[in-house]
């Protein structure tokens, strides 16, 4: 199945996951390091904001390594659709834009408030998905394996409200 915006084949699953693999093995045994995106966050806010919570030893050592990663991420993804075919920025949400109708400020509103959702999250979890699902179920790590478990049905359920109920 084509992707839904470029109509370009996607990668396949299994070597888009050896690819994941082979970077969170890389980043275990040649750097002892973590992969995880909510901790790079904390990298980018501690050049921002000058509070004690930022300014943390846990936090500025990962800087060398972390933003360079955060920043890779970043333009890999721009690079990624400016190199594929047929993509170009937009506006359209889709069902969305057809029940809800919001203008170009409420989407921005909309997603900024989901953004907000997730980041709350991302912090009650003790991480994000990647570094839940990916880094710590991988090392058989029981909260991970539970938190991953509650991400999975909350976006089963939720999807389930807005496809079922919602968009219906």
């Amino acid at each position: 199945m084509p992707l839904i915006l470029t109509h370009v084949p996607p990668i396949h699953w299994a070597i888009a996951g050896a690819w994941i693999a082979a970077v969170t093995l890389c980043l275990l045994f040649l750097a002892n390091r973590r992969l995880g995106i909510s901790t790079s966050l904390e990298d980018v806010c501690s050049l921002l904001i000058a509070q004690p919570y930022y300014r943390r030893g846990a936090v500025r050592s990962g800087r060398k390594w972390r933003l360079p990663f955060v920043i890779g991420l970043v333009l890999g993804g721009f690079l990624s659709a400016l190199l594929s075919t047929g993509w170009s920025p937009t506006w359209d949400l889709g069902m969305f834009d057809d029940l809800i109708g919001f203008g170009h400020a409420g989407k921005v509103a909309w997603m900024f408030a989901g953004g907000l959702l997730i980041g709350f999250g991302t912090r009650l979890a003790g991480g994000c998905t990647s570094g839940h699902g990916i880094f710590g179920v991988s090392n058989l790590e029981l909260p991970s394996l539970i938190t991953t478990l509650s991400f999975m049905a909350g976006g089963i359920v939720t999807t389930q409200l807005v496809y079922r109920v919602i968009f219906h």
